[in-house]
């Protein structure tokens, strides 16, 4: 298989650990016998520094003309202490996303056995979970009409049914490959855009996605019911604002946000990108998790039906860790380098065999 991939490392700790999931790449490529051309392109505080632009044309041009794109971390504390920044690094991720129409955020959370004492619930609570959260990312709050007085503001929430119906086919879609269940996500009982959602979802699913075991929950009780069964979601579906609330509470369940990969997707490519943020103060040091990268890595191969080679990543990752190896994050019994541990991932990837559901 012949594939473009944009690489955007970006700051801080991106670069290394965009390095460690492209070596990962380049060991699938040896191993599989595919050809993947990869570009990099700048994006956030660098491309602020080198084009005045955190998101240059360039970039945008690259990411349009690729296949898939594998995105590092933004932001640094120059622009983050400095209030009165009117370019920020932040800017050039939202504007991509825009941009390229990505308006699925896909965030996967896996309790991994040699991790749940990290978890800050206890391990009976954590053992076993497997979800997988499907954010609409272009929509509501986040993009309705804003405005303010001196006295009042408003942010307008607004969703039409085409947006909802292009992201419930990809969460239903997943739910087939998964264990089959589906919960829907909302705020019905208060919001029209909820009763909306609510509406639409439970049609497709009678419709198109009978054999689909589909519920929905408040998003209150979403919240409480991800401290208390963690274990209970399969496949949760929900929208932009309930979406990045929720998604950032699972994040913590697994103990380290240094595990937890993400895709951005759209009608034309997809986004790949660790969940973590860019850590400046440990940016040159070698010491960043980049099993996040290296597993959003995998999410970009799935995107090209790739799975026997996802796989094979993943249970290289699971068996890094089952021996023990880890970077300090994870409180490893053998604490290594950031490149350590993406070397053993490699080395694993070109030799293990796994098998693959049908």
């Amino acid at each position: 298989m012949k594939k473009n991939i944009a690489i955007l490392p970006g700051d801080g700790i991106g670069p290394e650990v965009t390095a460690q999931a492209l070596n990962v790449l380049k060991a699938v490529e040896k191993r599989f016998g595919h050809h993947f051309n990869y570009t990099y392109a700048d994006v956030g505080a660098i491309a602020i520094e080198k084009h005045g632009d955190p998101l240059p044309e360039a970039t945008l041009a690259t990411c349009k003309n690729s296949d898939a794109i594998l995105f590092g971390a933004i932001g640094h504390p120059k622009y983050d202490n400095d209030p009165t920044a009117k370019i920020r690094p932040e800017q050039g991720l939202l504007r991509l996303r825009k941009s390229l129409g990505l308006f699925a955020n896909i965030r996967p959370v896996t309790a991994f056995p040699k991790l749940l004492h990290l978890s800050p619930l206890k391990e009976e609570k954590v053992r076993g979970v497997d979800f997988v959260i499907f954010r609409e990312l272009t929509g509501g709050i986040y993009f309705g009409k804003k405005g303010k007085t001196e006295s009042e503001a408003y942010d307008h929430c607004t969703y039409s049914r085409p947006e909802i119906e292009r992201i419930a086919h990809l969460a239903f879609q997943e739910a087939r490959k998964r264990r089959g269940k589906l919960t829907l996500v909302d705020k019905a009982n208060v919001l029209e855009t909820s009763r909306l959602w609510r509406k639409v979802v439970t049609e497709m699913h009678t419709s198109e996605y009978p054999d689909i075991e589909f519920d929905w929950l408040y998003v209150d009780n979403a919240a409480m019911q991800l401290i208390q069964w963690p274990a209970r979601f399969d496949v949760v579906l929900t929208e932009n604002m309930f979406g990045d609330i929720l998604s950032d509470e699972a994040s913590v369940l697994t103990g380290s946000m240094g595990m937890l990969p993400s895709a951005s997707v759209g009608a034309d490519t997809a986004l790949f990108e660790p969940i973590h943020g860019s850590y400046p103060q440990a940016a040159g040091k070698d010491i960043a998790n980049p099993m996040a990268a290296i597993l959003s890595a995998a999410m970009l191969l799935d995107s090209f039906d790739l799975n026997e080679e996802a796989s094979v990543v993943r249970e290289a990752v699971q068996m890094v860790m089952e021996a023990g190896f880890g970077t300090e994050d994870l409180q490893a019994e053998r604490v290594c380098k950031c490149s350590e541990i993406g070397g053993k991932v490699v080395e694993l990837v070109e030799k293990i065999e796994v098998e693959v559901a049908v």
